[in-house]
C-alpha cells in the first residue's frame, strides 16, 4: 500500500505537488512582482547582466546583498574596498592606517571627482557617516560597535576617531559610500551624483532596471565596457533562457541544477566560489514572555522537525551547505557551534512535554532572498505539519515594506526567512549585526528581529574593541556558544556563489560576496 506523503522521502516533487498536506498546513501566498525581461542582444561595447533581486537605490544604507554591491560601487565608492581575498583595499583614500587604539590616520587621494567635476571632500566623509548613523534599521549601522567623528586636518587629511578602540574600522568603512554632502540625507538615495567609473543614463528604480554609461570624469582608469544594462529578473529560468539566447550576459544565484544545464552551452562559463552569506529562518525575538517562541527550549525542539539535507539536497538541489555554527564558516573566527538534527519524533516529544500544543506559525520572507525561496518554505510548512504545528506563509515582493515588519513596525509574525551576508570577511561584523542588540537599538529599530541579550552584546562589545587578535578571537568564540544556547535559527543554510555568463565578457573576478568590480569587466568581442 502506498504510504502518506509524511512518510515517503522529501523530495521537490513530492513537496510542492501535494495540495493536501499544503492546504492542511493553511499556506497562504502573497502576490510576487512581475518580471522585467530584456528585449534584443546588447550592443558591441555594452554588458547586459540580469539580477535575482530589484535594486531599488544604488545606495547602501538599508539594502546592500549580494549582486548589488557590484551596481551600487560601479556609481558610488568607498574609502577603502575589499578584494577578492577580502582584505582591505585603499580607493578614495591613499592612506588609511591605525595611529593609536582610538584613532586613523586618513588622506583623500588627490584628484579624486565626483562625476559633475566637483571634488570629493573630506565634508563628504562627515556627512555620510552621519546619515547612516542617523538612519533607523540601517543595515551597514549595525556592522559598527560606535560611529566614528571625522576631525579634518586640511583639505584631503582628516582622523577617524572613536571612544573605544574598533581595530577593524577599515574593514567596516568598505561599507560607506561617499556622496556630496549637500546631496546626501538619512535615507537610501535614488538620484545624484557619485565618484565611481560609471553613471546612471536612464532608471526605473520602481522596476529594478538601469542603464550605466562610462563616467568621462572619472579619476581612475577608464573602464573596458561603455555601457552596462541591469535588469531585474526573479524568475531563474527566464534568466537561464535569456542568457542561452544572448539577451543579457551575465545571470547571478542561479541553482546548481542551471550550472549542469548551461555548462555544456558553447560560449557560456559558470564561475563558483565559496560564499560568505548566512540564510537562515530567524525567530522573532520580540514576543512575550508568555508566548512558546519566548522559550529557548520550544525554539530548539521545533529545529528537529525540519530536514535539512532534504531541502538542501532535493529542493535546492545542492545549492548550499548546511549550517554547523552561528555564521558561516568561510569568516574569519567562526567556529562550530552544532549541527541540525532532523528527529520529528523528538520534535513532538519535546513540544509536549513543555505544554506546547496547537502552535500556529507565521513565516514572512520578501521573494528572491534565496534559491527556490517559496519551495523552501512551502517545505519547511510540510514538515511542521507533520509534527502538529501550524503554519502560514506571506510573502513580500522585492521593494515592498517587509523591512517595516522586520522592525516590528507593522504585522505580527514568528519566523523571518532572510539571508545576512559577511561582507567584510569578518566573523565579528555579522555577530555585531546580528547579536549585539540593545534596549537603546531596540527603540529605533536598529536589532536583529528584536534580538536583545546584553551578556552576549558585552561579549561582542569586548570583542569588537580587542586589538590583539588571539584574544579576539577567543571572545568572538565565546560569543558564538552563547549565541548558539539562545536556539535564534529554526534552520540555517550558507548558499554557494554561483554565477554563469557568456564567454565574450571576461573572467570578472566573483567573489565570496557574490559580487565584483564591474569596472574590471571587460568584452572579447
Amino acid at each position: 500500500m502506498t504510504g502518506s506523503v509524511l512518510h515517503q522521502p522529501f523530495s521537490r516533487r513530492s513537496l510542492l505537488q501535494t495540495g493536501l498536506a499544503l492546504g492542511a498546513a493553511g499556506v497562504t501566498l502573497g502576490s510576487v512582482g512581475a518580471c522585467a525581461t530584456p528585449t534584443g542582444k546588447p550592443g558591441p561595447r555594452t554588458v547586459s547582466l540580469a539580477l535575482n533581486r530589484s535594486i531599488t537605490s544604488l545606495d547602501n544604507k538599508f539594502n546592500q546583498f549580494d549582486a548589488a554591491v557590484t551596481v551600487q560601487r560601479a556609481v558610488r565608492q568607498p574609502l577603502v574596498t575589499l578584494d577578492r581575498q577580502l582584505k582591505p583595499q585603499l580607493v578614495l583614500a591613499d592612506r588609511f592606517e591605525l595611529v593609536s587604539p582610538t584613532r586613523w590616520m586618513v588622506h583623500l587621494r588627490p584628484g579624486i571627482c565626483y562625476s559633475d567635476g566637483s571634488p570629493v571632500r573630506v565634508e563628504d566623509v562627515a556627512t555620510a557617516l552621519r546619515c547612516y548613523s542617523e538612519v533607523d534599521g540601517s543595515f551597514v549601522g549595525g556592522f559598527f560597535p560606535e560611529w566614528p567623528t571625522v576631525g579634518k586636518i586640511d583639505e584631503s587629511t582628516f582622523t577617524l576617531d572613536t571612544q573605544r578602540p574598533v581595530p577593524v574600522l577599515d574593514y567596516l568603512m568598505s561599507n560607506i559610500l561617499i556622496t556630496p554632502a549637500a546631496a546626501n540625507q538619512p535615507r537610501e538615495l535614488r538620484g545624484g551624483v557619485g565618484s565611481g567609473p560609471y553613471v546612471v543614463t536612464a532608471a526605473d528604480s520602481g522596476v529594478g532596471n538601469y542603464t550605466l554609461s562610462r563616467n568621462t570624469r572619472y579619476w581612475g582608469p577608464a573602464p573596458r565596457v561603455d555601457s552596462v544594462q541591469v535588469r531585474f529578473m526573479p524568475d531563474e529560468s527566464n534568466r537561464v533562457v535569456s542568457l542561452r539566447s544572448g539577451e543579457v550576459d551575465v545571470i547571478d544565484s542561479i541553482s546548481p541544477d542551471s550550472a549542469d544545464q548551461l555548462a555544456g552551452l558553447s560560449g557560456v562559463s559558470i564561475e563558483r566560489t565559496d560564499g560568505v552569506r548566512l540564510n537562515q529562518l530567524f525567530y522573532n525575538f520580540r514576543k512575550p514572555k508568555t508566548h512558546p517562541l519566548a522559550d529557548a527550549r520550544v525554539r530548539k525542539a521545533l529545529t528537529y522537525a525540519i530536514n535539512g539535507p532534504a531541502l538542501i539536497d532535493q529542493v535546492m538541489q545542492g545549492a548550499a551547505t548546511e549550517a554547523v555554527g552561528v555564521m558561516p564558516m568561510t569568516l574569519d573566527g567562526a567556529i562550530e557551534t552544532g549541527r541540525y538534527v532532523y528527529d520529528p519524533a523528538r520534535a513532538r516529544a519535546e513540544l509536549s512535554a513543555l505544554g506546547v500544543r496547537d502552535l500556529s506559525l507565521k513565516f514572512i520572507w520578501e521573494s528572491g532572498e534565496f534559491v527556490n525561496d517559496t519551495d523552501i518554505m512551502e517545505s519547511v510548512v510540510q514538515m511542521l505539519g507533520a509534527v502538529g504545528v501550524r503554519a502560514t506563509l506571506q510573502q513580500f515582493e522585492p521593494g515592498g515594506d517587509i523591512m517595516s515588519w522586520r522592525q516590528g513596525k507593522a504585522g505580527d509574525w514568528d519566523v523571518l526567512g532572510n539571508g545576512f551576508p559577511g561582507p567584510t570577511g569578518l566573523g565579528l561584523t555579522i555577530m555585531q549585526g546580528m547579536f549585539a542588540g540593545t534596549a537603546e537599538k531596540e527603540r529605533t529599530g536598529d536589532t536583529y528581529q528584536g534580538y536583545v541579550f546584553p551578556e552576549i552584546t558585552a561579549t561582542i562589545t569586548q570583542a569588537s574593541e580587542t586589538v590583539d587578535p588571539v584574544r579576539r578571537d577567543q571572545l568572538l568564540a565565546r560569543a558564538q556558544r552563547q549565541v548558539a544556547a539562545t536556539a535564534p535559527y529554526l534552520w540555517t543554510f550558507v548558499p554557494k556563489v554561483i554565477l554563469a555568463r557568456r564567454d565574450r565578457v571576461g573572467d570578472i573576478g566573483l567573489r565570496p560576496t557574490n559580487s565584483y568590480d564591474l569596472s574590471a569587466t571587460d568584452l572579447r568581442v
